[in-house]
């Protein structure tokens, strides 16, 4: 029978869920590299049991991990992430400028079809590539010198390169989205980039509204039968874009507030999308105390709330932005973590939810691998 493996990164370490095909009965493995920050791990498409983490601690710094056997024992592998040539500066809050500083890694893309191929996007924001299994790591320097990185200034939660979308198909074409300085996409494997951030909005937050950079994005989601068609998760606003990120329109419609952090697109319904809305930039949790995913069926504008088995009073926890993931089992699953600790699965495309497990540290990331 077919399965999931779920991945979920945490401020105190990593944990590898695993369930057959229900998705009712669940072995929870961890924590690994128990104390440090895990903020994010991912599993290769093209070798299922190769396994990334990005373990992050202020004593020790930034090191990936990797593991070979679905998650039983881990090694480390390169640790260097060094900006190419002179970083030069950013902007800081106040404009003033600010040296490129690695920070951490926010997130690990592996290739679809290669299993030594994977992508990282760090803070300060910039996008590495590893061709060896992680050992070694090059940047793509043109992304921030394309023109306007010396512009780019940090969202609340730093300057990070956060999103990696890679091209069902083609190779060549990647889009990836930075706090707070927008969508960016190259046609050429990141020898060149190009703002795609056309048609978005961002009064309140940038003296010229709909300016090329400086919008605060906070994720990226398609499904891979329509690869021009992009759904983002904004610093207020929900959007879309048809034609691969050259303009977008808002899709906020009906929800309760446009304010959030994930979006996910259902495995078997390219229109059918998943939000956790949360009350506002400073009150970082549900609307009126209820954990309510939001689904719309029709590309955005019309939502429905998710509710049943998800807590509908006095519940103050946030979704972070990597901590929604879907699989692709013939009834495909939704899965959501939470600052406080709690890992949700819907096994029926959000009509009914359960917990997998409610007392982890905060969760930072979630994905879910199928296993066939």
């Amino acid at each position: 029978m077919s399965g999931v493996r779920v991945l979920v990164g945490t401020r105190k370490g990593g944990f590898v869920m695993t369930a057959d095909g229900t998705r009712r009965d669940w072995t929870v493995d961890g924590p690994f590299f128990g104390g440090w920050e895990i903020f994010h791990m991912a599993g290769s498409p093209a070798e299922p049991d190769r396994l990334w983490a990005s373990q992050s601690g202020g004593w020790f710094g930034q090191q990936i991990q990797r593991s070979d056997d679905g998650g039983r024992t881990w090694d480390p592998v390169g640790n260097h992430f060094a900006y190419a040539g002179d970083p030069g500066t950013h902007q800081w809050y106040d404009g003033t400028p600010h040296p490129w500083e690695f920070a951490r890694v926010w997130h690990l893309e592996p290739s679809p079809v290669d299993p030594d191929l994977v992508y990282a996007g760090v803070e300060d924001a910039a996008l590495f590539r590893s061709t060896d299994g992680g050992a070694t790591w090059t940047e793509l320097p043109a992304l921030r010198t394309q023109g306007d990185g010396k512009h780019w200034q940090p969202g609340a939660g730093g300057m990070c390169l956060h999103t990696v979308l890679l091209h069902p198909t083609d190779p060549d074409r990647i889009h990836v989205a930075v706090s707070a300085a927008g969508v960016f996409r190259t046609d050429d494997a990141g020898a060149t980039w190009a703002p795609a951030n056309r048609g978005l909005d961002s009064g309140g937050v940038l003296p010229d509204a709909t300016a090329e950079v400086g919008h605060c994005v906070h994720r990226l989601a398609r499904h891979p039968s329509r690869p021009d068609t992009i759904f983002m998760q904004k610093h207020w606003d929900v959007c879309r874009s048809d034609d691969a990120g050259g303009t977008w329109r808002e899709i906020s419609g009906d929800l309760p507030t446009d304010f959030g952090f994930p979006i996910g697109v259902h495995a078997h319904e390219p229109e059918t999308l998943y939000v956790v809305p949360i009350t506002s930039d400073s009150e970082h949790f549900p609307p009126d105390g209820k954990l309510r995913v939001y689904r719309s069926r029709v590309g955005g504008e019309e939502w429905e709330p998710l509710t049943e088995g998800l807590p509908q009073q006095h519940c103050y926890v946030n979704v972070l932005r990597d901590a929604m993931a879907l699989d692709t089992l013939d009834d495909c699953g939704v899965y959501i973590g939470t600052t406080g600790g709690q890992v949700y699965v819907s096994p029926d495309g959000g009509d009914h939810w359960d917990a997998i497990v409610r007392d982890l540290p905060a969760v930072l990331s979630v994905e879910v691998q199928t296993l066939r």
